[in-house]
């Protein structure tokens, strides 16, 4: 049996896993109790990043061979636990890389600009042109935490339209053939050489013990007072509480925030971010489109029916 608990290109569950016994609910993650009972005749698992695969869950599914995960994020998979019990997991690295670099590099725009925001002004009858008088992309320098995939393909467009592009990124040294590889156009920077002069910074690290709130109060005093902080990574790499006082202060230009600390957001935690100026907030979507979410689903489909072959072989 595979298991679904969150949702996918029902295309790729229809056509993809014709023949097999399936069972596909995408609020499935949400009924635990109906879901431990699948559990107990699953081969595999196929998750988004809602479904917290911990040793509790792995308990309950003795059969389980494969985890596919909907995504490139793991820290809702415990891999160690995984790894104890033999059990492969399966991300779906470099699908939505185009996605989430589309949202950073629109996201930029729409807050550098501020002109997107004036129906009500319009409608109103008011004509409110000198207080949208934004700034253009061309010309900024585009800081980025981390430089994996995902940001080289953000550095790749920022570069298209004019941005000087800088990145920190400890796992790789500034010889790097990473570097020169990225059209000569991406400098290495110390953490606090990039929060100081980027335009815009957005982050592209996973979540751990050393990023967990990494973009705390400290490191946005480091930042210009004009910035914009854009956070699709994973909602603990960003102080919210910090993020918010910035911003209402006027000491941070703008954020967009796409994950958060707890997810789904719920009405009490998002009452914090209420009339909070120059704040974009999305429901952990950057990587989710129509096309992305048909790439994810059907190398998650291939992921997974290769490792069970193989397990069968």
């Amino acid at each position: 049996m595979i298991v679904i608990t969150e949702f996918m290109d029902e295309a790729a569950v229809r056509e993809g896993l014709s023949g097999r016994d399936v069972v596909y609910d995408p609020m499935l993650v949400d009924r635990p109790d109906e879901l431990a009972g699948h559990l107990a005749h699953a081969r595999a698992l196929i998750v988004r990043n809602r479904t917290q695969v911990r040793p509790a869950l792995l308990d309950l599914a003795p059969h389980l061979h494969v985890v596919g995960r909907l995504g490139v994020g793991l820290d809702n998979i415990d891999m160690e636990a995984c790894k104890a019990r033999g059990i492969a997991v399966c991300p779906a690295m470099g699908a939505n890389d185009d996605s989430v670099a589309e949202y950073v590099i629109g996201t930029a725009m729409l807050l550098l600009r501020g002109a997107y925001r004036a129906n009500a002004d319009l409608v109103a009858g008011t004509w409110p042109r000198n207080r949208l008088t934004g700034r253009e992309i061309s010309g900024k320098v585009l800081g980025l935490i981390g430089f994996g995939s995902i940001a080289r393909a953000t550095a790749q467009r920022a570069v298209a339209l004019g941005m000087t592009v800088v990145a920190y990124d400890p796992f790789l040294t500034a010889d790097s053939p990473v570097w020169t590889q990225s059209w000569g156009k991406v400098t290495p920077l110390s953490l606090d050489d990039l929060l100081a002069g980027s335009d815009v910074v957005s982050l592209h690290v996973p979540l751990t013990a050393d990023t967990r709130r990494m973009i705390d109060a400290a490191a946005i005093s480091r930042m210009r007072n004009d910035a914009i902080l854009i956070n699709a990574a994973r909602g603990d790499v960003v102080d919210e509480a910090a993020t918010v006082a910035a911003l209402k202060s006027g000491t941070l230009g703008g954020a967009a925030l796409d994950v958060f600390e707890t997810e789904p957001l719920s009405a009490e935690a998002g009452a914090a971010f209420a009339d909070v100026p120059n704040l974009v907030l999305t429901p952990h979507i950057a990587g989710v489109t129509v096309e992305s979410n048909d790439r994810v689903s059907w190398l998650t489909v291939r992921n997974v029916l290769d490792h069970l072959e193989r397990e069968q072989a």
